[in-house]
């Protein structure tokens, strides 16, 4: 059995994968680490290897418990992955959107998939039918954009994402949800139709943690996957294991 540490910019995730399947996946917060690698283990005794990928400072004594009960996989962009790569800065590639190309390359082979991770901040991540890993975009997130408002003003109140009643806003709040909510649903409906004219048969994947909130209000035709990014780690570790 595998496990997947993913060590976002608010939360630790946990997934323990059967072999491609997922059985099982938790959140939770850095300081409960300890308690939750020592659980993980009990309930899941046969892990024998695991993969950490961290979008920000890798804590060494986090890096060290783990070792401490299997084998760990440091996921960096030395790591080896599946697929060519097209990407001028690999050192800079965020290991987040690693996964997330690596998790397109393995569902949709020799295919065009653009995968969509709506999280802190947006990425888009384009994959071709060679499977070749282009690049794509990165834009702020639905609450770094209510957050960007309120701090870069002086008036305008921190407010919590919430579906618009209409898209004309009859109160400041309700015109900075109105600008928030269609203003990311605009952009990710015009970014997939402007790769839908370059990339025939595009298929496209939402994920990250605001995916269920964004998904019903898109006109494009997506897969929605909120474990995407999980299950692309898993295959790395796979593939990362001679």
């Amino acid at each position: 059995m595998n496990l997947v540490v993913d060590i976002g910019n608010t939360y630790f995730k946990f997934a323990v994968f059967k072999k491609n399947e997922l059985v099982f996946d938790d959140y939770f917060e850095a300081s409960l680490f300890l308690e939750r690698v020592k659980g993980i283990f009990k309930e899941y005794p046969a892990i024998s290897r695991a993969i950490i990928a961290s979008v920000g400072e890798l804590d060494k004594k986090d890096l060290d418990v783990l070792s401490l009960f299997c084998k760990v996989h440091v996921l960096s962009s030395t790591s080896k992955i599946p697929f060519k790569s097209s990407y001028a800065t690999p050192q800079t590639l965020g290991i987040d959107r690693i996964a997330l190309a690596t998790a397109a390359f393995y569902y949709n082979q020799n295919g065009n998939t653009l995968v969509i991770d709506a999280g802190t901040c947006i990425t888009y991540d384009m994959v071709n039918d060679f499977n070749e890993y282009l690049g794509g975009a990165i834009s702020p997130g639905i609450n770094m954009r209510y957050k960007a408002m309120h701090l870069q003003t002086a008036k305008l109140p921190l407010l919590v994402k919430e579906v618009p009643l209409d898209f004309i806003g009859n109160s400041t709040n309700n015109c900075i949800h109105s600008g928030v909510v269609y203003g990311v649903g605009h952009e990710i409906d015009g970014v997939i139709s402007q790769y839908a004219q370059r990339f025939q048969y595009l298929t496209v994947i939402l994920t990250g943690g605001d995916s269920h909130f964004l998904s019903k209000r898109l006109k494009n035709t997506i897969f929605a996957d909120s474990k995407f990014l999980l299950k692309g780690l898993n295959y790395l570790l796979e593939y990362n294991k001679h």
